[in-house]
């Protein structure tokens, strides 16, 4: 018999099984794929193959001062450019010992919800397009506009912001912007609220999700699963306001979770965050002091005191994103560590995949609040 190369194992065939190799998911994110092995109709294994195309964000993150690194560690997800920063800025801040200013810290929680809309806008219209309901892209694709409007207001990009920087944000608020941002949040409340009659709501859709991919209470916590992913299954759970951040902890954030750990209640919990940041955002706007600074003046490339390290987290889009920071009193970081939620949610597909239909592959993997780019950053 032939000697085969390293790396490589005869496989014994089942006749009844077939393996497919789905994929590429995400053309920015490599050969990403998902190999299952079906009997008939169903899935009797599951291996998600994320693309680990390693832009090399943590790595560049070494060669580059505390403020230069704004612009590049916020790719890995530019719809929620913002949240992905957080963590950073904040760590950042405290290594430098930095304390920001009040008015920037609620400038940053409206950036920073507004962001979390923006970003489930665009997911929950890629859903539409995985269950063939075409309404369901072409609305959150336009009224996710309303929201970038006023980000473009607020930073003058419209998708990449690195609006956030240590010391508080790169500019303030233009005038007029607390009465333009709360008529169009009203607006967009009461848009998103129509979104039960044609979706959530709609027997195709329930048919499809409800039941599948059934992720229970104990199975979300061993696979170490966040966000949305963890609060469908009953997890009440929430950064915001388990480890407030910012000035979270003067606002009133209410948690939304369900029980049926399926793949309708993992749909269904992003919906419900995107009104309770309209509400978060109403709230900011009337605490927020009407004036003063959003940014402490730092030196040049500045320093910080010795060899220390500190790990911030903040509530995502898609849960919990930590960022590790070493320093050696440098002017660039030691080390620079992302801990991303869509890497972590992925861990549970093989188990939730297991015994459903091949059909319903598309909703149980897309329910996950799964980012490719940001899995391999």
């Amino acid at each position: 018999m032939t000697e085969l190369p390293p790396g490589l194992a005869l496989q014994k065939v089942d006749e009844r099984i077939m393996t497919l190799n789905v994929g590429p998911q995400h053309p920015g994110s490599g050969h990403m794929r998902i190999i299952v092995q079906i009997d008939g109709d169903y899935i009797v294994a599951c291996d998600p193959d994320p693309g680990y195309v390693h832009r090399g964000e943590e790595k560049m993150a070494e060669y580059r001062n505390y403020i230069t690194n704004i612009p590049h560690l916020e790719r890995p997800v530019i719809h929620d450019s913002c949240n992905i920063l957080y963590p950073y800025v904040l760590g950042a801040e405290e290594l430098l010992g930095i304390e920001v200013p009040e008015r920037a810290k609620y400038v940053r929680v409206i950036a920073s919800e507004l962001n979390r809309c923006i970003y489930i806008m665009y997911w929950l219209a890629i859903y539409g397009i995985f269950l063939g309901h075409s309404t369901m892209f072409m609305w959150p694709a336009g009224d996710r506009e309303l929201l970038i409007d006023l980000m473009e207001k607020m930073t003058g990009a419209r998708v990449t912001h690195a609006h956030f920087v240590p010391g508080g944000v790169r500019n303030d608020l233009p005038p007029n912007f607390e009465d333009v941002c709360l008529r169009q949040v009203n607006y967009f409340e009461k848009r998103i609220k129509e979104y039960a009659a044609v979706f959530y709501d709609n027997p195709i859709l329930i048919s499809r999700t409800r039941d599948t991919g059934v992720l229970s209470r104990q199975d979300a916590i061993r696979y170490g699963t966040t966000g949305s992913v963890l609060r469908a299954s009953g997890v009440d759970y929430d950064l915001r306001v388990k480890e407030p951040y910012d000035v979270y902890d003067e606002l009133d954030v209410h948690t939304n979770v369900m029980k049926e750990g399926d793949s309708y209640a993992r749909s269904r919990i992003p919906w419900l965050d995107m009104m309770e940041s309209c509400n978060i955002i109403r709230q900011a706007l009337q605490k927020m002091p009407k004036s003063g600074s959003v940014r402490v003046k730092l030196k040049p490339n500045p320093k910080t005191k010795g060899l220390e390290s500190v790990y911030k987290r903040v509530e995502s889009g898609r849960g919990s994103l930590g960022c590790y920071i070493v320093s050696d009193a440098k002017t660039e970081p030691y080390r620079v560590k992302l801990s991303v939620p869509s890497f972590r949610n992925l861990i549970a597909l093989p188990n939730l995949l297991r015994g459903e239909k091949l059909g319903n592959m598309p909703s149980v993997y897309w329910s996950l609040n799964y980012w490719p780019v940001e899995a391999d950053r």
